[in-house]
């Protein structure tokens, strides 16, 4: 640990976070898109979802055409 790192503080796991800005509650939702003038369509990413913002986030991406479907969020997804 360098000196910089120490004034960081101490370096705890966080719990995976909504994707609504400044929002720090915990996610319960995989919303799935992408943008077809950027990604090919077997590409997808991935925002976080809270319940409150779940709605909302998927109305931003139905709007522009990217939303692909949601799915529940296991903090286990993609750990090894």
């Amino acid at each position: 640990m360098s000196f910089l790192d120490s004034l960081a503080g101490p370096q705890t796991p966080h719990a995976p976070q909504c994707s609504r800005k400044a929002c720090r509650a915990e996610a319960r939702w995989q919303l799935r898109w992408n943008n077809p003038k950027v990604h090919t369509p077997e590409r997808l990413k991935i925002w976080l979802a809270c319940d409150e913002h779940r709605e909302w986030l998927e109305e931003y991406l139905r709007v522009r055409g990217f939303f692909r479907d949601t799915v529940p969020f296991s903090a286990s997804f993609g750990e090894a």
